[in-house]
């Protein structure tokens, strides 16, 4: 065992006992939320290879989403680290009330956690690599073992069925670059010849992207440091294809991509400037 893998079992440990007590102080409020990604990923890796993860992620309800942001603001609350998220946003179109009831409870430290089911975990895993543009391949491994060791009742038809046919196809093209990039067994899988017909352009963007090595992060954060806000006005123009594609509800199909990464410029624009002009102004009013 190496030093690193020690250290990863200490980490585990203790974001383990941050999601119990989240979950203790969220359900005392009766407020029941749902764990994505992260923890819920990591349960389908073997048990040899770590998964790290920081964050928790938790989605509530719309209707509870005001009284958990509020509690995971209270220093004493017992919610640390928490990501919250409103219901799943872009992540997933099916409806919170199905999702919820979909979802399961699962033994951690002999308590209860919630979780999606493995059908619709999958389609949010997707979505969200899809999200950052393809730009981990490291987090591809979390589609790998999302099928690999899917449970024995799993139904693709309440995986794929659910979504529009656009969605359906980023899911399948999803587990199309788990096969050909981390050799994903398809054979099993009702749409093996269609996850293999990858359109051009997305295996060119995730190559690009793996080769230039730079994760997207807020703009805000990088106003510091030229080099870095540089480098992140270069991720956004052009805006990633891929990500653009989705945020556009998009096809998967050889068109050009110019016309869905135009209207991500228009979208992603105002909540940029919301963000970024107040600390400009903030720093301009300190140095003044």
């Amino acid at each position: 065992m190496t030093d690193e893998f020690r250290w990863y079992l200490l980490k585990q440990k203790r974001i383990e006992e941050l999601i119990l007590s989240s979950f203790r102080a969220f359900r005392r409020e009766s407020i029941e939320p749902i764990l994505i990604k992260g923890w819920a990923a990591a349960r389908n890796y073997p048990e040899t290879q770590p998964r790290f993860y920081g964050d928790i992620d938790l989605a509530v309800s719309k209707a509870d989403y005001a009284r958990a942001l509020q509690l995971t603001a209270t220093a004493d609350s017992g919610v640390l680290g928490v990501d919250l998220h409103c219901e799943l946003r872009h992540l997933d179109t099916v409806p919170w009330t199905e999702l919820l009831q979909n979802s399961e409870l699962v033994d951690l430290n002999d308590e209860k956690i919630r979780i999606l089911s493995a059908e619709d975990h999958l389609r949010v895993l997707c979505v969200h690599w899809l999200t950052n543009g393809g730009e981990s391949r490291e987090r591809l491994w979390d589609i790998v073992y999302a099928v690999q060791n899917r449970p024995a009742d799993f139904s693709w038809e309440k995986c794929l069925d659910v979504v529009s046919s656009n969605r359906r196809g980023w899911i399948i093209s999803t587990i199309g670059l788990a096969h050909k990039y981390l050799n994903l067994d398809l054979r099993e899988l009702p749409f093996a010849q269609e996850a293999k017909s990858l359109p051009s352009w997305l295996t060119r963007c995730v190559e690009r992207e793996w080769i230039r090595g730079i994760q997207l992060r807020p703009l805000h954060t990088a106003l510091k440091d030229r080099r870095a806000f540089l480098q992140q006005i270069g991720k956004r123009i052009p805006p990633n294809p891929i990500q653009a594609t989705v945020d556009c509800e998009g096809k998967f199909d050889d068109r050009s991509r110019i016309l869905y990464q135009f209207k991500d410029v228009i979208i992603r624009l105002t909540p940029s400037l919301r963000r970024v002009l107040p600390e400009i102004l903030r720093r301009k009013d300190e140095a003044s």
